[in-house]
């Protein structure tokens, strides 16, 4: 079959993981996009609702965008997740997860429910909160992306457990997700960005139904090798997603390359 420019370039398989790569990040983010959307609708099809967990970063704009413009969703039908959040950041800190993905998707389609991680004065009980709120009901989707250091959400490499007994939990962020924050624009100095985190974990990523994982930009092409060929390991907590048996991984070629 002849290759359009909406085609990916590259396909592959890493595991059970099915990679896709275009030619630019427009394009992957597309593709995400309409996996995510098809994804949202088999749900709304077959259960009547659907509750998804959404990745903050500006990795996931694209894709984002895409749902944004996706019909044929009934959103009124939709619950939707974060997976991490800061803690100590203000409550209208505009690098407050929560903040963005409202900005970037949730105000626009209207989810008929908004599941925010809000850590307060008390982060533990926060956690607690949360995983019970995840707990009530199979989680359909996941779209998340992969950090510089391979991180799966704020599960870097010093605290990635892929077999972690807790769903939602608190960490401590490590020096180059930190440094991350402050090369993705979120932050003007290292000395800004919060420490501590919560985080879901791995095994509570890996419960979702349909993964779809968009990794694009030069920035990611270490970890994205390391996810994709290297062992699979905490020590690149991406590489789990080779594991799972309904994940989809879209980059661009400078992730790729």
């Amino acid at each position: 079959m002849t290759a359009t420019n909406t085609d990916p370039v590259i396909t592959r398989a890493a595991g059970r993981l099915d990679v896709r790569i275009f030619s630019d990040r427009a394009q992957s983010g597309a593709a995400a996009a309409h996996a995510a959307a098809a994804a949202l609708r088999s749900a709304l099809a077959t259960r009547g609702e659907a509750r998804v967990v959404f990745a903050a970063a500006p990795s996931q704009r694209e894709t984002l965008a895409g749902l944004r413009a996706a019909e044929g969703i009934d959103w009124s039908r939709v619950a939707v997740f974060h997976m991490d959040e800061y803690i100590g950041l203000p409550a209208d800190s505009p690098q407050r997860f929560g903040r963005f993905l409202r900005h970037e998707l949730w105000d626009a389609v209207r989810p008929g429910a908004v599941h925010v991680i809000e850590p307060g004065d008390d982060p533990e009980a926060e956690c607690a909160r949360y995983a019970e709120l995840l707990g009530r009901g199979p989680i359909d989707l996941v779209c998340l992306g992969i950090g510089d250091n391979g991180h799966l959400a704020f599960n870097d490499p010093p605290v990635a457990d892929f077999a972690d007994p807790l769903a939602v939990k608190v960490v401590e962020l490590d020096d180059a997700c930190r440094r991350q924050q402050v090369s993705d624009g979120c932050f003007a100095a290292l000395a800004d960005v919060p420490e501590r985190a919560i985080t879901l974990t791995v095994p509570a990523l890996l419960a979702g139904h349909t993964l779809v994982a968009t990794v694009p930009g030069a920035s990611k092409r270490a970890a994205l090798a390391a996810a994709l060929d290297g062992p699979i390991a905490e020590s690149c907590p991406a590489s789990v997603l080779r594991t799972h048996p309904d994940c989809t991984l879209y980059a661009d070629l400078e992730a790729y390359r």
